[in-house]
């Protein structure tokens, strides 16, 4: 990615704030000689400098990922700049933006104990403080079965619904057409 010297942020800190605070991430990678994106949570160990997330088994993704460079994007807030806003009328619109672009090497995890880890750490970034999920006590038969599809989606929209979020309600919505139009099939 193109970076003009002054906008470069050269502090890792202040990286690591972004990835964290914006942990929905694009990972790129080659598939069948061709690129290939997956969005997906990730979380940031800032000790080893890894990032650890879950790619689904049906996305053929993750079978080219071992012994590969990949790119993973980290989007931060982003917004447009009107040259009305200028003191002068030379000059012309552009995009701010914050965005970490991480290159490294894919590694997969057979690990039974370091998966469950890294499912722990996300949960524990992204559950309600008060929520009573506990990964520990869901059925070790349905966590090996995790790649299959849930049918949980209203009570997810009502949550989504019930947080006073935009990305939450703007997820929720949409969650909320694809099941109308699916129900009207």
């Amino acid at each position: 990615m193109y970076i003009p010297s002054y906008f470069k942020i050269k502090d890792d800190d202040i990286m690591y704030e972004v990835i964290e605070q914006n942990g929905f991430a694009t990972l790129i990678s080659q598939h069948d000689n061709r690129p290939m994106a997956t969005h997906l949570p990730l979380t940031l160990d800032r000790s080893n400098k890894c990032l650890y997330g879950h790619v689904a088994r049906p996305n053929p993704q993750w079978k080219g990922l071992q012994q590969q460079e990949v790119l993973v994007i980290f989007q931060g807030p982003h917004s447009y700049i009107s040259p009305s806003w200028y003191e002068t009328g030379d000059s012309v619109p552009t995009w701010n933006y914050v965005a970490v672009h991480v290159y490294g090497q894919a590694e997969l995890i057979d690990d039974e104990h370091e998966v469950m880890s890294s499912m722990i750490s996300l949960i524990e970034k992204y559950e309600e403080p008060d929520s009573l999920y506990d990964l520990e006590s869901v059925d070790s038969a349905y966590l090996s079965g995790l790649s299959k599809v849930v049918q949980r989606q209203e009570l997810v929209i009502q949550r989504l619904e019930a947080l006073n979020r935009e990305n939450e309600r703007n997820i929720a919505a949409l969650m909320r057409k694809n099941l109308e139009l699916r129900n009207t099939f």
